[in-house]
């Protein structure tokens, strides 16, 4: 996927990676600080990168969990590069990704603490479907902090896809 920022000068292109030895795990412990975790669900994920102008300022980790559903393990971007929107634009490549893959939903889990990442999340269609109590505490092995919040709890959202 290729994407024009307006000026035309910023060229966003988003690629899968298909050998694990380049899998950015500095960059998706930005939003995951468990490299066990990471590790964990790249090994049955795809994995994917975003560069603008050929520099890495992204990457998504997409993980099936039936059929007809599939689930956003990570989704990053590098910090100097947020609020710009790169992360709707990946949200977005991930919409056609499902879509052309005949899911028909898009689940992602996120910190109770993740008052950005919630926004966004709703903001591009996605629905607060359930929450997993004391995830963070029980799965990770130093207490998070975010916002002045600590992340205790796991929110799942998901949103329907129209099939292309």
């Amino acid at each position: 996927m290729n994407v024009k920022k307006s000026g035309g000068e910023k060229k966003l292109t988003i690629e899968q990676v298909n050998d694990n030895h380049k899998v950015p795990f500095e960059l998706l412990e930005l939003a995951d600080p468990s490299r066990n975790q990471i590790e964990e669900y790249i090994k049955t994920g795809q994995c994917y990168i975003a560069k603008l102008n050929s520099r890495l300022i992204g990457s998504i980790v997409l993980k099936e969990l039936t059929p007809t559903t599939i689930e956003i393990k990570n989704i990053v971007i590098n910090e100097s590069f947020q609020n710009k929107g790169y992360g709707k634009q990946l949200l977005r490549h991930i919409d056609q990704i499902a879509s052309k893959s005949k899911y028909e939903k898009i689940v992602i889990g996120t910190g109770n603490s993740s008052i950005k990442q919630l926004a966004l999340y709703q903001k591009e269609g996605f629905g607060i479907c359930s929450i997993q109590k004391d995830f963070f505490i029980t799965n990770y092995d130093k207490p998070i902090f975010e916002n002045g919040i600590q992340c205790k709890h796991m929110i799942i959202l998901e949103k329907e896809i129209k099939i292309n």
